[in-house]
């Protein structure tokens, strides 16, 4: 991760000193930089991206995205009432059931998302929106262990008796907890980029002004919006913990489910309760018994992953007595490159398992 060069956060308290911030951080000049480029034009080119963004959005462009974002989501959903109010929830596709649950920034968009090669591989993917995301309460106790307490009740209401439960980056802390405390309705676990503190280090280690800037878009659609379309890499290496030089040399499908995961991170401001409680139990150690999950486990990451999770699946599996650990040598948070790869690998375990 860059390091903060300059102003700390309590500079950074209006508009005016963030905008010289930011296009310093964009840029390479002025307090915000991350590295020295010296290349006036491409000063000048990056400054004026982040002006035009700016101009784009006071004429509509980003409030008709922002807008569009929340009809997306308001449409393909359904919502149920769980022990902890209620629980956003979607189905696609036809086949056995597999749960998958979304990482950071998701939802049950996301979840789809993740899942939707498996659609082809003949599962249904039903997937959740956890504690704070879009339409999903946020009660008084958000933990992973009350998530998965209440994905148990989906499970009741959608009538199914067990399935598969993959959990992606956080949402893999929340899939632990399924496993571990409700065994009998979890036929295989899968955790897939697991974004957890098991080493008393937290994963997700952002300098000052990251966390600032997170703050920022975590608040305001506008902004968020705004900054996506000004420097989309800075998104993808702070929020997707993905090096975007990786999209060079993948296929243009894969660039696109990259700009994809970004986009559907919209609208933010529908996640910004449950992306902060996520954050919370990311960062603190995880308080969860590996040990004592008994379920076929499949944990996957990439050595390249910003999150440092390659060494975090590695524990996990080191504690799990039936698990199998796969570390792809790049491909980032997001796996980027390896999608066919990471749902064959998924496909072939849960059938294998079930056969």
């Amino acid at each position: 991760m860059p390091k903060n060069t300059g102003v700390v956060a309590k500079d950074l308290t209006d508009d005016r000193t963030v905008a010289v911030y930011i296009t310093g951080y964009f840029t390479g000049h002025g307090p915000g930089c991350v590295a020295a480029m010296t290349n006036r034009r491409r000063m000048i080119q990056l400054t004026g991206i982040a002006a035009l963004a700016g101009v784009a959005f006071a004429l509509g462009a980003g409030r008709a995205s922002i807008a569009a974002s929340h009809r997306r989501v308001a449409q393909r959903s359904e919502v149920m009432e769980s022990r902890s109010g209620i629980l956003e929830y979607a189905i696609a596709g036809h086949g056995t059931p597999f749960m998958m649950i979304h990482g950071t920034g998701g939802g049950f968009d996301q979840g789809l998302r993740f899942g939707h090669r498996l659609i082809g591989e003949e599962f249904q993917i039903v997937a959740p929106s956890r504690f704070g995301y879009l339409r999903s309460d946020f009660p008084e106790d958000p933990s992973p262990a009350a998530q998965a307490d209440a994905l148990a009740d989906l499970l009741d209401h959608l009538e199914i008796d067990n399935l598969a439960v993959a959990g992606g980056s956080a949402g893999a802390l929340t899939a632990a907890q399924f496993a571990l405390r409700h065994p009998a309705r979890c036929s295989h676990l899968v955790l897939l980029v697991p974004a957890a503190n098991v080493t008393n280090r937290d994963p997700v280690e952002f300098t000052r002004f990251q966390e600032f800037l997170v703050a920022r878009l975590l608040a305001s659609d506008a902004w968020f919006w705004t900054v996506k379309a000004a420097a989309p890499n800075l998104l993808t290496r702070t929020l997707l913990a993905t090096d975007p030089s990786l999209l060079r040399s993948v296929d243009a499908s894969e660039r696109a489910r990259a700009r994809l995961i970004l986009n559907e991170l919209m609208p933010i401001s529908s996640r910004s309760k449950g992306m902060k409680n996520d954050g919370y139990f990311s960062g603190k150690p995880a308080e969860i018994d590996f040990a004592g999950i008994e379920v076929p486990t499949l944990i996957l990451s990439a050595e390249d992953d910003l999150f440092g999770t390659a060494e975090t699946a590695r524990h996990i599996a080191a504690a799990i007595p039936l698990s199998r650990v796969v570390i792809y040598p790049d491909g980032g948070h997001i796996w980027l490159g390896r999608d066919a790869e990471v749902a064959r690998d998924i496909a072939d375990f849960v059938n294998a398992r079930r056969g």
